[in-house]
This record gives structure tokens, C-alpha cells and sequence, in this order.
């Protein structure tokens, strides 16, 4: 039984749900403890690493887009305490945010004939920007957005800039109390991507993957490296709970993190 969901995003970054509403997604879920990990961002309305909303524990948390040697990966930081220098760099890239939604925003209106409705505020990414085409006269849907418009191969993407891994866990270390890998088997190559766990303190075991997964290559990085296991729904609505950590699993990664 999931009683932890620790990869859940809100309106803060590219989610729809309010942080008002949390709690009450949480409990609809049976969900007694809730980790905010928003896109390059951190969430305003959180001033602790842990704080307490209507029965539910909510972890402030972050998800962080790097460059390593196996590609772009995420990583999540939980129990965060901002740093100035995690706060620069965040600034840095919301700045990168906003200019590349404004370039394919233009791209696409200039290919599609169209204008697009979207915001241009800190947190903006590509699924603003998919809802848009949605909504505009464009023949794509969400998913065709990204399928034709905006996905890494198609004429309208433009790459952002991210920090390299070593940079992003120097950041991540200072200002949480644990460094993750998200969902490891969604990368090219997985085994490249679980190899960068040398230098973390957890893994993300648990994951709707939406398809069978061979999750024994995980299971190696973790006993290798001596990892914390971590999971969740990575929630963009407030659908929580499909993937998250059970109560024995909870309090290890509690003692991990001291909470």
C-alpha cells in the first residue's frame, strides 16, 4: 500500500493541481505523506523542508533537469533548504524557461497559421505550451503536440540550458537533505544512467512506468551503492498515489533524509 508519493508536481511547474488542493488529493489517494518536486523550481508557498497541511506531511522537494555523460537525467532533491546558490541558478534557468517558450511559441505560430495563449512566467515548459496548441485551431491534440511539433526531433523544439550533473548535485547537496535519481529505466540507456548513482543517495525503485519493467538493474544499483529508494507517481494532476514508497519503505527513507 502507497502511503508515500514523493514525485508529484503542481501548478508551480507544468502540474495542474494547486497547492490548496493537495491535501485533499492526498486523502482521496490514501496518501499520508506527499513530496512537491516542481520542475526547476522551488515552491514559495513551502518555507521548511517539511511542513504539515491537513493531516498530510509535505516534503518541499525539487526535480532538476542535468547533463551527464549518459545524457539529460532528472534528479530529485528532498527536504530542501534554499541556497543562494541553488536560488541563482534557478533564477538562471527560468530565465532559459521563458526565452525558449517564447522561440516555440513564435515557431509554431509562424508554421501553424495560429496564436498561441501562453503565459511566459517562471515554470513555463513544454506541456504550456502542448495545452496551447490544444487549444488553438492547430490539428494536434496534447499528445500531437509533442509527437509533431515539439518533441526532441521535431521542427519547433528548442533545447534548453541545463546544468551539467556534477553542478547539479553540488547544488542539490548543499540545499537538501537527499539527492535521487528519477525514474531510471525511462532513459536510453539505463545502465548508463544508474552508474551516475555512485555519487547520489537514492534511486527511484518505485515508478508507473506505464509498461512492464525489468526493475533488476535498479535493484544492483542499490545494493552496489548503498541507496536510499525513493518513488512516486510523478503526478501532473491530482491523480496521486500510483507509484510511492509503503510504510517500511517510508520510515527508511525518513531515516535517510532525517525528516
Amino acid at each position: 500500500m502507497v502511503v508515500a508519493d514523493l514525485h508529484v508536481h503542481t501548478a508551480n511547474s507544468d502540474g495542474t493541481l494547486d497547492l490548496d488542493a493537495l491535501p485533499s488529493a492526498a486523502r482521496e489517494a490514501g496518501v499520508r505523506v506527499v513530496a512537491v518536486t516542481d520542475h526547476d523550481r522551488l515552491h514559495p508557498a513551502l518555507d521548511a523542508p517539511v511542513v504539515h497541511a491537513e493531516g498530510v506531511t509535505v516534503v518541499h522537494g525539487i526535480e532538476l533537469r542535468v547533463e551527464s555523460g549518459a545524457g539529460e537525467v532528472d534528479l530529485l532533491g528532498y527536504a530542501a533548504r534554499p541556497s543562494d546558490a541553488l536560488a541563482a541558478e534557478l533564477d538562471r534557468i527560468q530565465s532559459n524557461r521563458i526565452e525558449r517558450a517564447r522561440e516555440m511559441v513564435a515557431r509554431i505560430e509562424a508554421r501553424e497559421g495560429v496564436d498561441l495563449d501562453v503565459a511566459f512566467e517562471p515554470g513555463v515548459g513544454r506541456p504550456h505550451v502542448a495545452r496551447a496548441v490544444e487549444r488553438s485551431a492547430a490539428p494536434y491534440d496534447y499528445d500531437g503536440a509533442f509527437e509533431h511539433l515539439i518533441g526532441g526531433d521535431c521542427p519547433c523544439y528548442v533545447p534548453r540550458a541545463i546544468p551539467s550533473f556534477e553542478r547539479g548535485v553540488d547544488l542539490l547537496g548543499e540545499a537538501c537533505g537527499l539527492v535521487s535519481l528519477a525514474h531510471p529505466l525511462r532513459y536510453d540507456d539505463p545502465e548508463a544512467a544508474l552508474a551516475l548513482c555512485a555519487d547520489l543517495d537514492a534511486v527511484e525503485y518505485h515508478y508507473d512506468y506505464g509498461r512492464e519493467v525489468d526493475r533488476r538493474p535498479v535493484e544492483r544499483a542499490i545494493d552496489r551503492h548503498g541507496l536510499a529508494i525513493t518513488g512516486g507517481s510523478d503526478a501532473h494532476d491530482d491523480r496521486l498515489g500510483r507509484a510511492g514508497l509503503d510504510r517500511r519503505e517510508y520510515r527508511a527513507f525518513r531515516d535517510r533524509v532525517r525528516l
